[in-house]
């Protein structure tokens, strides 16, 4: 789609309700809305009896970044990605790291435009490997991205989701159909903890974790924000970490990540490198062979290891490779072994860069 943005974009996953109301079902929140009303998300809107997005081509800004930002360690190593976000978000958050984008309501966030074509060709242009939907919750802006997401492949791209996975069956299939990786946000492992943190419910995002491994081709990974007596105790810890080996398996790569007071919890501490360890080392108790700690400075718990031999195959340093000892194609250059992500030629190596970009039209 060429052009301006537009100030309605048609959207596909609502029904109509008998008292005129129209219900949204993108996301289990399933918001009820009369006409001029905004979903919780914000940028989905009841308009002259159906739900259209407001946010279509419309960004908080664009940015290249190395592609372990996202976090996804598995997944081209050393490539650089184009990011962008919308504003709004179908969760409520109350530790949000992004609250200035995701907590939104202010048009005047989203300042920079741009239709799919051009994102694309922005990505193209430096020299990027695929694009992210990141910063806020793609699945509020799922045809946005998905548009943006066809016209990368169309110019051999590949496109990135990083999500909460709160979304619902059938837009869920739709969207995830036209993903080639996703993060997924597992921001702890109790129902308590969802709907008193996050004012959502945990299955829902364990069914996207069970449909992205069971029934597509997305390489995915998984993060979750260790925050300091609510999400961190071994009880949890150990539960979520045997649910994904059970169900998941042992090549799911997860990424702990230590959480800094933000939005409205202000008043935790930072989460201290020993707890990131602690829950690595259950994770790999539970013979999980890709454990990563993020936010901190630890190379050791950031390299990769081959679960084959346990030589260091990836040195890493913040968002900067070191040692690789894997082949084009993923072998462990010690062994053999093939190394479970995707893999496609020499190495690259983008480094710990964030370069903002801006698209003129």
């Amino acid at each position: 789609m060429q052009g301006s943005p537009p100030d309605y974009f048609p959207t596909r996953y609502w029904h109509k309700l008998a008292d005129g109301r129209v219900c949204c079902d993108v996301c289990p929140r399933q918001c009820t809305l009369r006409e001029g009303k905004r979903g919780a998300c914000f940028v989905r809107i009841h308009h002259q009896g159906e739900i259209v997005l407001t946010s279509y081509g419309r960004s908080s800004g664009f940015c290249i970044d190395p592609i372990e930002k996202k976090p996804l360690n598995h997944f081209y190593p050393g490539s650089s990605v184009l990011s962008f976000g919308t504003a709004g978000c179908n969760l409520s958050c109350q530790f949000c790291q992004n609250w200035d984008i995701s907590k939104s309501r202010q048009f005047d966030t989203l300042c920079d435009t741009a239709m799919p074509e051009e994102l694309a060709q922005t990505a193209l242009k430096y020299g990027c490997k695929s694009l992210a939907f990141t910063y806020n919750d793609p699945v509020v802006f799922m045809e946005y991205a998905m548009d943006t997401a066809l016209a990368a492949h169309q110019l051999g791209l590949k496109s990135v989701a990083v999500s909460a996975g709160y979304i619902c069956d059938q837009p869920r299939e739709a969207f995830y159909r036209c993903m080639d990786a996703a993060n997924i946000d597992l921001k702890g492992f109790s129902e308590h903890f969802y709907h008193k943190i996050c004012h959502g419910h945990l299955q829902p995002v364990l069914d996207t974790l069970l449909y992205l491994k069971q029934e597509t081709d997305v390489w995915l990974e998984i993060t979750t924000l260790l925050i300091p007596d609510e999400n961190d105790s071994d009880q949890e810890l150990h539960a979520m970490c045997q649910w994904i080996a059970d169900h998941l398996g042992p090549d799911i790569p997860l990424h702990f990540s230590a959480f800094h007071p933000d939005f409205k919890m202000r008043n935790k501490p930072r989460t201290p490198l020993d707890t990131l360890l602690r829950a690595r080392a259950i994770a790999l108790a539970h013979g999980l062979h890709f454990v990563y700690c993020g936010n901190v400075h630890d190379p050791a718990s950031d390299a990769t290891y081959c679960p084959a031999c346990h030589q260091r195959v990836i040195e890493r340093d913040w968002y900067q490779l070191g040692d690789y000892a894997l082949d084009d194609t993923g072998h462990c250059l010690h062994c053999g072994h093939q190394l479970p992500g995707r893999f496609a030629g020499p190495r690259e190596n983008f480094g710990p860069r964030r370069i903002p970009v801006a698209i003129h039209r």
